[in-house]
């Protein structure tokens, strides 16, 4: 005997409950890939770091330098003196020397800043609600929280287009591009290119993210946005990386697509409406 089909009460808490473990794991994911990045950012927050102390402790020598010549202006018995002590101290040097420093530690603590204020903006993953944005912005903020992951795979290029401001939850359009972004520096066996492009089509916009990588095979670009499907080895993918990105454009009444050649690299393209139909938009 077939069992009895659940009743519609029953089948509405089953897709709530799917729904609820679909949402929860999704979530997991966001955190999981903040987590991973966080470990590049304090190397990318170090190392600006690292020489700005390392020139504190340049300028301090440097100042007791230019002190020891300041009070001997008081006890001083002639210039010739006062002139002794300035060659002593290497006046010249110190002069020039300090400029420097001062402009890398100015570059050290400007990048620092730069840093933080893209994971602020990239960390605000319980944002819901569809505004307009600019996507230059969004991608630039993700290109930079993401830069230790690619800055040894790939030079990054650049070709954006104009574009309109567009209506969308854009922490959620960067989470797509950063997955997009670290999959193109994974598919990278040695040092290649990453192109990111960005065009308007009236009322669309487009954004690719094309690697000079290993390529997918045919078999597999079927597969690739399923949940928890990799090609990656185990322990170096969860495989809900493009499922979620495939959920956010698909959420953004968008579409995903990918284009391989193995051997010879990836193409990834996210369309997006510029003007969200009126539900989404007030959701």
């Amino acid at each position: 005997m077939n069992p009895s089909r659940p009743s519609p009460q029953e089948q509405q808490a089953l897709s709530e409950k799917l729904e609820q473990a679909n949402r929860q794991l999704m979530q997991s994911e966001k955190l999981a890939a903040i987590g991973q990045l966080a470990a590049g950012v304090a190397h990318e927050i170090n190392n600006p770091v690292g020489y700005v102390y390392s020139n504190l402790q340049s300028l301090e020598a440097y100042l007791n330098d230019l002190f020891r010549l300041t009070e001997a202006v008081d006890s001083a018995q002639s210039l010739d003196d006062l002139r002794l002590i300035k060659h002593n101290i290497d006046y010249d040097y110190l002069r020039e020397d300090l400029k420097d420093l001062l402009a890398e530690s100015r570059e050290g603590i400007e990048r620092v800043k730069v840093i933080i204020s893209a994971m602020k903006d990239f960390s605000h993953i319980e944002e819901d609600e569809f505004k307009p944005a600019d996507l230059h912005r969004g991608i630039e903020t993700t290109l930079n929280v993401v830069n230790n992951e690619l800055k040894y795979k790939a030079e990054v290029i650049r070709d954006f287009g104009e574009l309109p401001e567009i209506e969308c939850i854009i922490s959620q359009v960067n989470q797509v591009v950063m997955n997009l972004l670290v999959n193109a520096a994974h598919a990278i066996e040695d040092y290649g290119r990453i192109t990111v492009r960005t065009r308007s089509t009236g009322h669309q916009v487009a954004i690719e993210v094309e690697d000079t990588g290993t390529g997918i095979s045919r078999e597999h670009l079927n597969r690739i946005f399923d949940p928890f499907f990799t090609t990656k080895p185990i322990g170096k993918g969860t495989g809900l990386g493009l499922s979620l990105s495939f959920s956010i454009v698909e959420k953004h009444n968008g579409r995903i697509e990918a284009d391989s050649q193995p051997g010879q690299g990836t193409c990834f393209r996210v369309t997006l409406p510029v003007r969200q139909p009126e539900k989404n938009s007030h959701e």
